[in-house]
């Protein structure tokens, strides 16, 4: 493996580090966590960051500020409040692991954020990426801040054919940035990367002619921009099959379910959720259909279907079913993907004793959901139901 960062001389570097720090005071962006060193707000910005745009994370991000302004705060809210705040962002180990660490640095540092890379790296759910930035950028240590956005542009720097896909190539990035860090300046540094990779050194089309480091990119140079970051295709999510039962009892009110024994959206409401095999599920999609033009009213005319396929639902027998399902909502995880086929149906009088309210399953008016934390399939749900009205309804 080449290291064409050690071919770089002193002079070399430091050019490199002036033009790039220089280009990153003028050109950063205007985010909220960037108007101090606050390193509880550069963390929580960070892990908000994670698999998630900039432009979503912003208004997530003031509501967080404003509900768990300080690290005490964070770590005494209840989980629901917590998920709360959170819902919508996904991956919600991210918000447990945060008020675990939370709790961490209450108990073990006097609630003050850890100052050193070993003591950050210990709080739960601090990788070497974000230990990296809170360092940096709230302490001036000089520690690399290394994800795709940087690999990339390392990437191209360097000619690096390192696979970034595989864990064991990061210790060849950490070499080559550590190498080039600003030592005087390691936050910005860092952040003039991650502002390089997002708006002009993008994964298919480079913005080349815009690059302030342009003069000292090795595959731009070699006219091989696209070649790089090497990396292998992941693995396609598994695809998972759902029926979900959207039951409305005659007060109005729909039965929910909270996901109490799954590790998957743990603790969030849903609609219940029965899961069916493929086969199964083409069945249901192809069977369950209205044999009218003339859609029935979704909250007035209700038919029982008379083909023999059943719904997989406990007591559903009690219910009175829509004829037709009302659609079809798809939620890719980063490993899964659900395909959740919904159903509507009215509870009969007998429903509601067999159906009853506990800790786990509540009867809840739809003006309410806002007070309970859904994950975003379940939204997606409550979006399709709501289409489904609007459309039974025309003005």
């Amino acid at each position: 493996m080449n290291k064409e960062w050690k071919n770089w001389s002193t002079e070399q570097t430091k050019e490199f580090q002036k033009k790039f720090v220089e280009w990153y005071e003028r050109e950063k962006r205007n985010l909220p966590w960037r108007y101090n060193r606050d390193p509880y707000r550069i963390w929580i910005s960070e892990i908000m960051l994670q698999q998630t745009r900039v432009d979503t994370v912003i208004d997530y991000f003031y509501r967080f500020m404003e509900w768990f302004p300080t690290i005490e705060a964070l770590a005494n809210a209840p989980e629901e409040k917590l998920l709360k705040a959170w819902e919508g962002l996904g991956y919600y180990s991210r918000a447990r692991n945060i008020q675990a660490a939370a709790k961490q640095i209450m108990n073990e540092f006097g609630g003050k954020m850890p100052q050193t890379v070993a003591e950050i790296s210990s709080l739960k759910g601090i990788g070497p990426y974000t230990t990296g930035a809170i360092a940096s950028i709230a302490f001036d240590l000089p520690e690399p801040a290394i994800d795709g956005n940087v690999m990339r542009v390392v990437s191209r720097l360097f000619c690096i054919e390192e696979d970034i896909a595989k864990a064991s190539s990061r210790k060849v990035f950490d070499e080559a940035v550590r190498s080039i860090i600003d030592e005087e300046h390691p936050g910005e540094f860092n952040q003039a990367f991650m502002d390089l990779g997002s708006a002009i050194c993008t994964p298919t089309s480079p913005k080349c002619e815009s690059c302030p480091i342009q003069s000292f990119c090795l595959a731009n140079k070699r006219g091989i921009q696209t070649d790089f970051p090497v990396k292998t295709k992941k693995a396609k999510p598994k695809d998972v099959y759902y029926v979900a039962a959207a039951i409305q009892n005659q007060a109005g009110s729909f039965y929910l379910e909270k996901r109490t024994s799954q590790k998957l959206l743990a603790d969030m409401w849903t609609f219940p959720l029965v899961e069916v095999t493929l086969e199964q599920y083409q069945e249901l999609l192809q069977k369950w259909v209205s044999v009218t033009d003339n859609q029935p009213n979704l909250f007035d005319e209700l038919l029982v279907a008379d083909e023999q396929v059943a719904l997989p639902f406990a007591h559903q027998e009690t219910v009175i079913w829509q004829k037709r399902h009302l659609g079809e909502v798809v939620h890719v995880f980063s490993h899964l993907k659900w395909h959740v086929l919904l159903f509507y149906g009215r509870a009969t009088n007998g429903t509601t004793q067999l159906l009853p309210e506990s800790e786990a399953t509540l009867w809840i008016e739809e003006a309410k959901f806002a007070q309970f934390v859904f994950p975003k399939v379940q939204m997606k749900l409550v979006d399709q139901l709501e289409k489904n009205r609007n459309n039974s309804n025309p003005s």
